[in-house]
């Protein structure tokens, strides 16, 4: 058995991928266990070639059933906690970042600087096992009851820092409409308030109100069939590369070239204007302060005409 550790959100488990689908490939005959939360697991389903998800709510004591695994793989962060959650489990091999303080001497150094995607393909690279850091496709759900052909502005993340205002969220909304968009705003149920101020400020209808009322698997769907996302650096736009769906990322106190979409990519747009002094955790960062209206919709635009220029076949269903 080969057991990965990845126990972190959406945009941490669509930049591993590209590593999960190397494993599956090295180990075509082997049962591939993948640590994650349980509320991953509609998007797990997505990636494909994953046997058993195990339940782990970040780090700490993995209460591990079964017999020790053949390989233990950290695609979770460079240690030592990780490390030793995974040396718990009596693995015949550890795959991960070399870590002094966690006993592992094994495997490349960190790289605090690299993309996120290319920190785990390295790794696997280092012991032999070669990884496509291209292959972020996910498989794309039927829509279901979630519109298709919708353009999703999306206010919420995780960290403050991380958030444009909804002010401006909502002029970008009431724009996207005047010029024919069926604009729906999306986020989890704590983003709620959020997303309703963006409604009522763009002057959006009722059923535009999504956040809070789709779960992962759903969102998935929402953004494979959608016309447009825009968000901050969050997971909703890694879904939306995973896609292939037109997306304007905002990004504020990390910069693209660490967790964006493919710079190759005319239908993808990340916004960032370069290093800011930090602020407040609790304001929004001085980066996406700088970001004004006009700027994202001319990406918007840019986005239009890199999609017009055209995309892989069958890479969009609208």
């Amino acid at each position: 058995m080969i057991l990965v550790l990845r126990a972190l959100g959406v945009g941490d488990l669509a930049t591993g991928v590209p590593a999960l689908r190397a494993l599956r490939s090295a180990y075509p005959d082997r049962e591939l266990a993948l640590v994650a939360p349980r509320w991953l697991a509609p998007l797990i389903d997505l990636v494909g070639g994953v046997d058993r998800l195990v339940q782990a709510d970040g780090l700490g004591h993995l209460a591990w059933p079964g017999p020790s695994p053949e390989l233990a793989v950290n695609l979770h962060g460079r240690g030592p906690q990780s490390h030793r959650m995974l040396a718990g489990t009596r693995p015949g091999r550890l795959l991960a970042f070399a870590n002094a303080e966690a006993g592992h001497h094994d495997g490349p150094d960190w790289r605090a600087d690299e993309h996120e995607v290319d920190r785990w393909c390295r790794l696997l690279a280092w012991y032999g096992i070669p990884a496509d850091r291209t292959d972020l496709a996910l498989r794309r759900p039927e829509p279901g009851r979630m519109p298709v052909g919708a353009s999703i502005v999306h206010p919420g993340a995780k960290a403050t820092q991380r958030r444009w205002p909804p002010a401006r969220f909502a002029e970008v909304a009431r724009a996207l409409t005047a010029r024919g968009h069926r604009v729906v705003v999306t986020g989890n149920p704590g983003e709620r308030r959020i997303a309703e101020e963006v409604v009522r400020r763009a002057g959006l209808p009722a059923d535009a109100l999504l956040a809070g009322e789709t779960d992962l698997g759903e969102l998935a769907a929402l953004v494979a069939h959608a016309r447009l996302v825009i968000s901050g650096d969050t997971g909703i736009g890694h879904l939306a590369t995973a896609y292939a769906a037109p997306s304007v990322l905002l990004f504020g106190p990390v910069p693209p070239a660490q967790w964006g979409p493919p710079p190759d990519r005319p239908w993808h747009q990340a916004l960032w204007v370069g290093p800011r002094p930090p602020a407040d955790d609790d304001r929004p960062h001085p980066a996406l302060v700088a970001l004004d209206v006009p700027r994202v919709l001319d990406a918007v635009d840019r986005v239009e005409r890199g999609h017009a220029r055209g995309l892989p076949a069958g890479s969009l269903s609208r």
